[in-house]
């Protein structure tokens, strides 16, 4: 008989682990009662369009250190999507899994039922919320203004603080998941603590140092050692990024500026337009732009405008870059989005929830590279092909700067701690 069991799942970048993460991760235990942490991570590319810090089994080792217990990989095209789909991806690979019974996730507001009414406020879009979207269209509003405008209109108590967080955000797009799903997880939501997502400084708290991912990858970036972040990431975590760094980290979007300008040499409107994201203004825009740019931020600077943030430029040239075509995308929507669960690691007493998983028989579960083909549908291996892609692409930069060889996809073993 089986042993009756409580698990939590996170949908997580780690960019790197840090002191954060570890209060959510501990958090969302204590909160829910789980008995086991499911971590559904992005893989070498990350949501808000750009290379991953450091590689995603370095990622994979931080979190099992850390306190989870099972750490699948969420596919590319997923974790370099906008909010909602980055959300349904996730969303979508932990309801297959069918052993998880809630999702827990940060939030600047930790009030789950206001997130729960904006999302079905967003699922309905009733004819009220219709009108003044179309009306704030019509006044010049960007998409994202003109649905903050109707949110506020139907729930005065939102406002544009709430709407502008990104862990709201998040949230939000987790509820509307879960519901398009028609999920039977529960989601828990939990008020993130000290800096915002996008501080750019480190945390002077010398009892418990709580930064953000941002101010942790900028201050490497501009010179400073590593022992600057030791107060700020959990000691098992920073002994792998003291293992790994300047071997395999840190790793920047300039890393890849002189492929995506060799990309574009091979690009025209037409093929532009086959990508992820691209419509006609961007790709004509990108098209005037990607001769003169110098990098990768450069580009992405230039090409921002009032019509597009720079984290959807990110998103579009990440996109381009990894060759992610909208028709295939469209597809993975239509088939029920995630196709595969691959594990990237686990700890040894958690090795059952696995074997459950695979006796579930509701998502292929990969563990063999070289099994896969057996196990998927043609979109499945579509999809698993552009991950095993963006995984070489970025071996090679980091061999390139670093000099530092990595295995590929079929050689490199799951991590196990």
């Amino acid at each position: 008989m089986d042993i009756i069991m409580k698990v939590v799942g996170l949908i997580t970048e780690y960019n790197p682990f840090h002191n954060g993460h570890a209060y959510h991760l501990n958090e969302a235990k204590r909160a829910t009662g789980a008995d086991y942490v499911v971590v559904v991570m992005s893989g070498n590319f990350v949501q808000r369009g750009t290379p991953a810090f450091l590689d995603k089994y370095s990622r994979t080792k931080m979190a099992l250190k850390c306190g989870a217990d099972l750490v699948f990989e969420l596919p590319v095209c997923f974790s370099t999507a906008s909010a909602e789909y980055f959300a349904l991806g996730a969303v979508s690979l932990l309801e297959k899994l069918g052993i998880v019974d809630y999702i827990c996730f940060g939030s600047e507001s930790g009030d789950i039922s206001l997130l729960t009414s904006i999302s079905d406020l967003l699922l309905t879009e009733s004819h009220g919320f219709k009108q003044i979207f179309k009306e704030a269209v019509k006044a010049g509003k960007t998409f994202p203004e003109a649905r903050a405008d109707s949110i506020k209109a139907l729930l005065p108590e939102v406002s544009d603080e709430f709407l502008s967080s990104p862990n709201n955000i998040l949230g939000i797009e987790y509820i509307k998941a879960l519901k398009r799903l028609q999920s039977t997880i529960k989601p828990i939501t939990i008020t993130r603590k000290a800096t915002a997502y996008h501080s750019q400084e480190l945390d002077t708290d010398d009892t418990f140092a709580i930064s953000s991912a941002t101010a942790i990858r900028k201050t490497l970036k501009e010179g400073n050692t590593l022992n600057n972040l030791r107060r700020h990431v959990p000691a098992p975590a920073f002994a792998i990024m003291e293992e790994q760094f300047e071997k395999t980290f840190p790793i920047f979007e300039e890393d890849f500026s002189l492929l995506l300008h060799y990309k574009f040499m091979l690009e025209d409107r037409q093929t532009l337009l086959q990508y992820t994201d691209i419509n006609s203004d961007l790709a004509n825009r990108i098209l005037r732009m990607y001769s003169e740019y110098e990098s990768f931020p450069d580009l992405a600077l230039s090409i921002k405008s009032r019509q597009w943030t720079l984290t959807r430029i990110n998103r579009a040239l990440i996109h381009i870059l990894l060759n992610h075509r909208q028709d295939n995308f469209l597809t993975y929507q239509q088939k029920g989005f995630t196709q595969y669960a691959r594990i990237l690691g686990f700890k040894k007493e958690s090795s059952h929830l696995l074997r459950k998983i695979v006796k579930n028989e509701r998502i292929p579960v990969i563990t063999k590279l070289g099994d896969a083909k057996n196990k998927l549908s043609k979109i499945g291996l579509t999809m698993l092909n552009e991950d095993l892609y963006a995984a070489n692409l970025y071996n090679q930069v980091v061999f390139h700067k670093l000099g530092t060889p990595l295995k590929d996809e079929y050689t490199k073993g799951i991590i196990i701690s």
